[in-house]
């Protein structure tokens, strides 16, 4: 702090101490890695002990599907015996058996393998519909983005789940894991579709689109190059989301009798054919519910964090 004698007001004024007769100003640091939002996502995730719970439930479920062996060595089927028909735990058998006598912790694992298999596709067919129909629709506007907004509101209107049933009666000789993957993802794609029409309209304004243009590049290069990619972020949140939607929705329609039928291992048949018993045997019906609300919940827990991780604002907020 110092006065000025020659200010006829006498304000004093306070000064910045400077060290060596040099003085110090901010400078940039070269040698730090340049941030972007992929990284800052990445830095607020892995500070967050939810992120690793979730992410450890989906790997374990993933593991169980591409690996079922490495949990149990019991097969799911061939292995039934009446004689066990709603037995309690024994040595081999943690969980107990099934009406039939089969393995229920056998036919959960297993059962792993169908869930995931017919959500993921369902999952890539839904995504990729969504993100071409969203992206052409929100990229080039006037009259095609009319069109296919028209087509999304449609689909939008009907339930995924009721047109399921009505694909799967239809196709009841060739029930298989993709006609049932289609049957859920090619009626689940609208609200991807709205999703990605909305980022794809607030991507095309930024001023590497109009460089893009400038120097002579297609609108559809533009658009796959540039635009798509950098509108990316909110498709994997919603996917990861959809994920779990679509394990829900097969195992809502196996439960109902027309989703792969009673002889494939899937949860929603273990607990539509333990209601039967859940007087005498109730276990028989709650492990297979356990384990689809873990592994539901675990990609939507999963989602809600990478959607808050890629959000500048509600990182601010925490």
């Amino acid at each position: 702090m110092s006065t000025d004698l020659n200010d006829p007001t006498g304000v004093t004024h306070f000064v910045a101490p400077v060290k060596d007769g040099t003085l110090v100003v901010d400078a940039v640091r070269v040698d730090e890695k340049p941030s972007n939002l992929w990284t800052d996502a990445w830095r607020d995730l892995r500070r967050r002990p939810t992120f690793w719970i979730s992410l450890l439930l989906v790997a374990i479920v993933l593991l169980m599907a591409v690996w079922p062996t490495l949990f149990t060595q019991v097969p799911p089927n061939d292995n039934c015996q009446l004689a066990d028909s709603n037995g309690g735990p024994t040595d081999g058998h943690p969980l107990g058996f099934t009406f039939l006598g089969c393995d229920v912790w056998s036919r959960m694992v297993w059962g792993a393998r169908t869930s995931l298999t017919v959500g993921l596709l369902a999952t890539i067919i839904g995504t990729t519909i969504g993100l071409v129909m969203g992206a052409f629709a929100g990229f080039y506007g006037g009259w095609l983005d009319s069109l296919l907004s028209r087509i999304g509101d449609i689909f939008f209107s009907i339930p995924y789940i009721l047109a399921a049933v009505v694909v799967m009666s239809v196709f009841s000789t060739n029930r298989n894991e993709f006609t049932l993957a289609f049957a859920i993802g090619g009626f689940a794609w609208a609200s991807t579709a709205r999703v990605v029409r909305a980022e794809v309209l607030r991507v095309r304004q930024a001023d590497f689109v109009t460089a893009s243009r400038a120097l002579g590049q297609s609108r559809f290069t533009t658009l796959v190059t540039h635009v798509v990619p950098n509108a990316i972020a909110p498709l994997l949140v919603i996917t990861t989301i959809s994920l779990a939607g679509a394990i829900v929705a097969e195992a809502t329609l196996s439960f109902l009798g027309v989703g792969l039928g009673s002889g494939t291992m899937s949860w929603g048949n273990d607990i539509s054919q333990a209601q039967q018993s859940l007087r005498v045997a109730p276990m028989a019906l709650v492990y297979p519910s356990i384990i689809l609300t873990v592994t539901v919940l675990a990609f939507i827990l999963l989602g809600e964090l990478i959607r808050d991780a890629l959000d500048p604002r509600a990182r601010a907020r925490r």
